[in-house]
């Protein structure tokens, strides 16, 4: 039964796409589902259409549109990552920090790349990180939706004030955008005076928007935050942005989880040394608070396994994110998928997918909208080709395959032939 859509959708005329397998998230996978669309929004989603033409797109899977939770599309010119793969992760902040003073001004043009590349594979909505003077006028209604996380660096005491103005600038202006939400991104603990941090988790919870924080990326990071020693103190000496002041002696990503735990919503990006005690903490505040993982980066620098399957025994909530083109090779979302379904076997081809879908929707604070195929959610969907075989799991048609992206639906408009 076609449910009431939203009064600017009430005049369009239905219509309905059929596949081998549709998989709503919300439920098991459907064989021969049928999605029917009406306007931006899905009207029902089943084994048959309530009088809307039906196209047999034959075989492939409907997804939910796909969510990437944490993406640099400012790098998405950069051909390959920077350094070799097993590359120190401090020699490749050094390489990049060395990039970034080539550039002479903050371009939408490499953005526009990244979202087009992030549309041929299939994402829908991603989470981007940009830094201050970008043009939000990249962010169009061709391309996937937008949460734009300002990241905000303060080295020293005298720039909190400043760049507290540009957070709020940021929150004000997103009042008038039409095709991007708003989100601030404090950088990491190397790179964010105490104060800023604490006055950005304040506005985060009076404003209501999300904050996404880089912690526990490194070894050198947690060396870093113990004693103030090591190679990430030798690297901000060179660049002349270390201060005594910023990082007390003893610190713990724990100190920040529980601080970043007052924000509105929080994405701990990265977490790749979380110990037990911090990932038991997060798996108590799944509903406010989530870690994104990034598993081609994290295998390009050869870090230790992740905790995935620990974060998920505690309950807490995992989105995936591609991080950029620094040091992943391409936008590709199902590629880290289906990255996270190969390393690790132990868990549930199912959740994987969640992870791209409604987890990262619920990260982002979008569960009501997106992330899954339900009546009355915006009709995003990503159309994957599938193997020419059976599976007693349908969902290992997904992850057990390199078949591509074949065409989406955003908001309800087609675009096909990408990937």
């Amino acid at each position: 039964m076609i449910t009431e859509v939203d009064k600017t959708d009430s005049h369009a005329e239905p219509f309905a796409v059929k596949a081998r397998y549709v998989f709503p998230v919300a439920g098991p996978p459907l064989p021969g589902g049928v999605v029917t669309i009406r306007g931006s929004k899905i009207v029902a989603v089943g084994s048959q259409s309530d009088n809307a033409p039906v196209e047999d797109l034959g075989n492939v899977a409907i997804l939910p549109g796909l969510i990437n939770a944490h993406t640099h599309l400012e790098f998405s010119r950069l051909e390959a990552p920077i350094g070799e793969p097993g590359i120190g992760f401090v020699d490749w902040v050094g390489k990049l920090v060395e990039l970034i003073g080539h550039w002479d001004h903050v371009s939408g043009d490499a953005v526009e790349v990244g979202l087009a590349e992030s549309a041929r594979f299939g994402t829908t909505t991603l989470a981007d990180i940009a830094r201050p003077g970008r043009p939000s006028s990249v962010y169009t209604p061709i391309g996937p939706d937008a949460a734009v996380f300002l990241e905000l660096i303060a080295l020293s005491h005298e720039s909190v004030n400043p760049i507290l103005g540009l957070a709020r600038a940021h929150l004000k202006s997103a009042q008038l955008a039409q095709d991007w939400r708003v989100g601030l991104s404090p950088h990491a603990p190397y790179t964010v005076q105490p104060e800023l941090l604490e006055s950005v988790v304040a506005l985060s919870a009076v404003a209501s928007v999300p904050l996404a924080f880089h912690l526990a990326e490194s070894p050198e990071e947690l060396q870093l935050l113990r004693n103030g020693t090591g190679p990430f103190r030798d690297l901000l000496v060179k660049l002349a942005a270390w201060d005594d002041r910023r990082i007390r002696s003893g610190t713990r990503p724990m100190d920040y989880l529980r601080q970043l735990s007052m924000a509105h919503r929080a994405l701990i990006i990265h977490g790749n040394y979380l110990d037990d005690e911090e990932i038991a903490f997060l798996g108590k505040r799944s509903g406010q608070m989530a870690v994104v993982y990034c598993p081609r980066t994290h295998a390009f620098f050869r870090h230790a396994p992740y905790p995935l399957e620990k974060l998920l025994a505690v309950g807490a909530r995992v989105a995936v994110g591609t991080d950029g083109r620094a040091s992943a090779p391409d936008l590709n979302l199902m590629a880290e998928l289906r990255t996270v379904a190969a390393r690790h076997e132990a868990v549930a081809r199912e959740t994987v997918l969640h992870m791209g879908t409604i987890d990262a929707a619920r990260a982002l604070g979008m569960a009501p909208e997106i992330g899954t195929l339900e009546a009355g959610k915006a009709a995003n969907l990503t159309v994957l080709a599938l193997p020419d075989r059976e599976a007693d799991d349908p969902h290992d048609l997904l992850f057990d395959s390199n078949k591509p992206v074949v065409a989406t639906w955003r908001r309800g408009r087609k675009n096909d032939g990408w990937a």
